[in-house]
């Protein structure tokens, strides 16, 4: 088994998507993502998304457990990712009067979220969590039960639905066609759509750092062309490139996931569509 370390992704090249076996090259895909059970018919990406919780969880104590007036580093680096979930989304989006209540979950939700995409870089662990699609449907669960449960809470059941369906202002029999867009769009749509954003931007940077990988191995070492070796040495710099970009990504994926789960939450609870 080859491994070629680039930019901190080191990849097996023995799976069967990256194996030549004299045949030429087989690209990466969807099967790529697919892992044996561990034990138990617990896989990697359950393990990970243990691992990561676990992790999110022990960051934020660590950093708050010996609070002091004047912050060190550890706790200062907290406060900091704590301030920019309470006072940027939390605060900015759902309003003053409602918004620290929500504040606990969108700060776990963020890191949590930041962390298991954070593992598709990290050396040895090379894999976001999120480009398993169920988990991305399953934490846009979480968000769809928490904003509804809430709307539902504040305004009850058809004082909800009817604030979620009827736009303010809207009257006559333009409604027959509005009321069903609009509850199919805020209350069906909304988190598949969520969740789509996620498993879509992990799975397609994922897959593409893999092509790169044991692409340019393959034309160093496996082709029999040493024509082929500078095009290989490019698709290293060019997976290099996007590890960097990917890192935006990630980060970009974790705050936008949030920052929709609390205008959801600020929907729910406003008077009006």
């Amino acid at each position: 088994m080859s491994i070629v370390g680039i930019a901190g992704i080191g990849l097996a090249t023995s799976t069967p998507q990256a194996a030549s076996g004299g045949e030429g090259f087989t690209p990466p895909g969807p099967s790529t993502f697919e892992y044996p059970a561990i034990a138990a018919g617990v896989t990697k990406p359950m393990v990970l998304i243990v691992l990561a919780a676990v992790l999110a969880f022990a960051a934020l104590y660590a950093t708050a457990r010996k609070a002091a007036v004047v912050p060190g580093k550890l706790q200062y680096a907290g406060e900091q990712g704590y301030t920019f979930v309470r006072n940027g989304i939390a605060r900015d989006i759902i309003g003053q009067h409602d918004f620290m209540k929500f504040v606990p979950y969108l700060v776990a939700l963020f890191f949590f979220l930041l962390i298991n995409n954070v593992f598709g870089l990290v050396p040895l662990i090379q894999f976001p969590s999120f480009s398993r699609a169920g988990f991305a449907y399953g934490l846009a669960a979480l968000t769809w039960i928490l904003y509804n449960g809430v709307g539902i809470y504040r305004h009850g059941v058809v004082g909800y639905l009817k604030n979620q369906s009827v736009p303010a202002g809207v009257t006559g029999p333009i409604l027959v066609l509005i009321i069903p867009l609009e509850f199919v769009s805020n209350i069906v749509v909304r988190p598949v759509t969520l969740a789509l954003r996620l498993f879509a931007n992990m799975f397609a940077g994922h897959l593409l750092l893999i092509l790169f990988t044991i692409g340019g191995e393959y034309l160093v070492f496996e082709s029999g062309n040493l024509a082929y070796a500078p095009v290989g040495v490019l698709a290293w710099l060019m997976a290099t490139a996007v590890s960097f970009l990917e890192l935006l990504v990630q980060f970009l994926q974790a705050y936008v996931f949030t920052l929709l789960t609390a205008m959801y939450i600020s929907g729910a609870l406003s008077e009006e569509h």
